[in-house]
């Protein structure tokens, strides 16, 4: 299982599933990652945390343990 923390600056992603329960979950959904959405990651803090994606034509950032939960394909 290759997860969003696991993918290099410049990489373009597809969401494969989304791991996580209750709030956290929905919190990543509704920013807009979800099944199928296709991510590409911009870059990466200098020590690792935050990433920055471009999701559906906006930035977002987002901590690495959120990234852990996000699968891809």
């Amino acid at each position: 299982m290759k997860t969003l923390k696991d993918a290099r600056v410049g990489d373009t992603v597809r969401v494969a599933r989304l791991h996580g329960e209750g709030p956290v979950r929905r919190r990543i959904m509704d920013m807009g990652i979800t099944k199928g959405v296709e991510l590409q990651l911009r870059k990466v803090a200098p020590l690792g945390d935050p990433i920055e994606l471009n999701v559906r034509g906006y930035e977002l950032s987002l901590r690495r343990a959120d990234a852990e939960m996000i699968e891809i394909q």
